[in-house]
């Protein structure tokens, strides 16, 4: 293994390449946990969540969030307000990350990053998910035409009218087509509550 001054080096270019990274990332690349405690008591790098690494001056966004909540819960799927806010769909900015977990997973606890939970049934969990890079990691998130689907669906948690946003702007902005929303209505079994905002707000763009 590197020495530590060599791996501090070399920690440090990493996180100014890949901005978010875990412990089994720097591990990779021949460096210890002991020279990463020894810059987080420098103040140099900071853990944002348990096995997060960040340069304490790194900029900060809303994607960040994303990045962490996928880091520290790989199975999970970004999904509902934060899909619509990370897909552009809504004004929004959820004060929690919005995630889905299989109904028979354990559901993780921390306080950071802030994380609201929901259940998908295991067939969910993959049909109209995509996976974005976000600060070097691997994040699954459902599509626009799920996510607006999904609103539908959880009209009761995030409300009817982050529903009706989510539809006009991802018809207005061509991210999801009614033919999609018909499809994933269909198998969530809510297309006959979504048909008549689908095709008046059709109508009207």
């Amino acid at each position: 293994m590197a020495t530590t001054s060599t791996q501090r080096v070399q920690a440090l270019k990493l996180l100014g390449i890949r901005p978010l990274m875990r412990l089994k990332d720097f591990a990779a690349h021949g460096i210890g946990p002991e020279t990463l405690a020894r810059l987080v008591r420098e103040g140099v790098v900071v853990r944002p969540a348990r096995g997060l690494y960040q340069l304490a001056d790194g900029p900060v966004d809303a994607r960040r969030a994303l990045a962490e909540s996928a880091a520290l819960v790989p199975k999970g799927v970004i999904c509902l307000l934060s899909a619509l806010q990370f897909h552009g769909l809504t004004l929004q900015m959820p004060s929690s990350v919005w995630m889905a977990i299989e109904r028979t997973a354990w559901r993780p606890g921390f306080d950071y990053p802030p994380i609201r939970f929901v259940r998908f049934a295991a067939s969910a969990m993959t049909d109209g998910v995509e996976h974005h890079r976000i600060e070097g990691i691997e994040v699954a998130i459902t599509d626009p035409a799920r996510t607006i689907v999904d609103c539908f669906r959880y009209r009761a948690k995030v409300g009817i009218d982050v529903a009706m946003e989510g539809l006009r702007e991802g018809l207005r902005q061509r991210k999801a087509t009614s033919d999609q929303l018909w499809r994933y209505g269909m198998k969530a079994r809510i297309w006959s509550t979504m048909k008549p905002y689908v095709e008046v707000t059709a109508h009207g763009i």
